[in-house]
């Protein structure tokens, strides 16, 4: 196992790939509550959808380790899966199933596009100052993320859509407990210090009787019947659902790549030309993992920026992402349990996360506006638009936008050219409504 994953050469072990594993899962677990919840208001039964959930992190995160080797998770998106539910199901009037069958179709397109090396092609197009820009505007999406878990940042008015969150509160206190607490043993250098945090700050909110004890410690895991190839293929091949389709696969395409090249970045896994090599590995995982999520019954999946609480635990191979799944197996039967982790538990760890990634910003050109107004449209976006693919298509657009009108045609090369066309088309078949 050590010569499989190369804990010599990489400068790791047992114990570091095993806390980065754990950290990641618990980082990541309230997936297994809210996709399901996200997905009940397309009409999808949630006990089935938290089967499908889990299965689908399993199936994607093994593969991810085994086969590609890196230390990220894989686990069905946040985004994609409000965009079925509220977008093709309730506006659209779209049945789920037939929803599933455009993430079936874009999985498959995306397996054929990844195997012609199609997509390890677009990827090394993007210039060095874009794939900085992913990793600083996903650091400050998480640590945003954080903060309104937290409650520290709550939702406003019209013209000041965010506001400060009521920090007199005992939630919000134990949550800004947590933050200080994994702070101070992230400074003193603390092995563990983001799990230490996350454990601390839940059983700080089980004493104070903020967490309902589950009656029983863990149970079956829920039938995945009611949704196990349960496609409509033909619903999704019609012509009006060609638009779903674009935008299933452009949302799908740039947030797993501006999230790989963003995690790897911080992970010190790029070459010096800042593209990760063997990447055709992990987009292939993220391929697969869609294909087999819309079988087991539920939305896009791919490596999740979560997995960056991973890598700032240590986590730098595929072992910890075997790690990461075993945690997902044992949650099919301890349910109960894990989903008792309270927002406040890990909003610290994606605030502090979030911090770490930013580092990404000293790369920046700033003398020169052609590299930096794109980077900064990419951020801004990203964070303003609650939307990694917003950000990452705006980025692609901008970019090749303002180097033309600058007359630098010969900086603009053939894959950001293809990469700002499908951004296009991205726009042009976004629901607005």
């Amino acid at each position: 196992m050590r010569n499989f994953f190369e804990f010599e050469r990489l400068g790791t072990g047992y114990r570091q790939e095993f806390l980065a594993g754990l950290t990641t899962f618990f980082t990541l677990s309230y997936i297994i509550v809210v996709n399901p919840a996200i997905l009940e208001a397309a009409g999808m039964p949630r006990e089935a959808s938290m089967t499908a959930t889990i299965l689908t992190a399993i199936f994607g995160t093994v593969l991810m380790g085994l086969y590609a080797k890196r230390p990220f998770a894989v686990a069905p998106y946040m985004g994609e899966n409000a965009f079925i539910a509220y977008t093709v199901v309730k506006t659209l009037g779209y049945s789920w199933q037939t929803a599933l069958g455009a993430i079936l179709i874009s999985g498959v397109l995306f397996t054929l596009i990844t195997l012609t090396g199609t997509r390890k092609w677009l990827a090394e197009a993007i210039p060095m100052t874009l794939k900085h820009s992913f990793a600083v505007g996903i650091g400050l999406f998480l640590a945003f993320l954080g903060l309104s878990d937290m409650g520290v940042v709550a939702l406003g008015v019209p013209g000041a859509p965010v506001k400060l969150g009521d920090l007199t509160t005992i939630p919000v206190l134990c949550g800004l407990g947590g933050l200080v607490l994994t702070s101070a043993l992230l400074v003193r250098r603390v092995t563990g210090a983001l799990m230490i945090g996350i454990a601390a700050t839940t059983l700080l909110m089980l004493a104070l009787g903020l967490l309902n004890v589950p009656a029983k410690p863990f149970s079956l895991p829920p039938s995945l019947a009611p949704l196990f190839l349960q496609i409509d293929i033909a619903g999704a091949l019609t012509w009006g659902f060609i638009g779903v389709i674009l935008s299933v696969l452009v949302m799908d395409f740039v947030d797993t790549m501006g999230t790989l090249i963003g995690l790897s970045a911080r992970a010190g896994l790029l070459d010096e030309n800042g593209n990760l090599p063997e990447i055709e590995k992990p987009m292939l995982v993220d391929a697969l993992s869609t294909t087999a999520a819309a079988l087991f019954g539920t939305t896009t999946a791919g490596v999740y920026i979560e997995s960056a609480s991973g890598i700032e635990q240590g986590g730098k191979t595929g072992f910890t992402a075997l790690v990461v799944a075993a945690f997902f197996a044992l949650a099919l039967f301890f349910s109960p349990i894990l989903t008792i982790v309270p927002p406040q538990a890990y909003g610290p760890v994606l605030v502090l996360v979030g911090m770490f990634m930013i580092e990404s910003a000293g790369h920046f050109d700033f003398a020169d506006y052609t590299e930096l107004l794109p980077a900064f449209l990419t951020i801004v976006m990203m964070l303003f638009t609650f939307n990694i693919g917003v950000g990452i298509t705006m980025g692609f657009i901008s970019w090749v936008l303002i180097k033309a009108l600058s007359g630098r045609f010969s900086e603009i090369n053939t894959g950001m050219a293809v990469l700002a066309a499908l951004s296009l088309t991205f726009y042009l078949f976004y629901p607005y409504h």
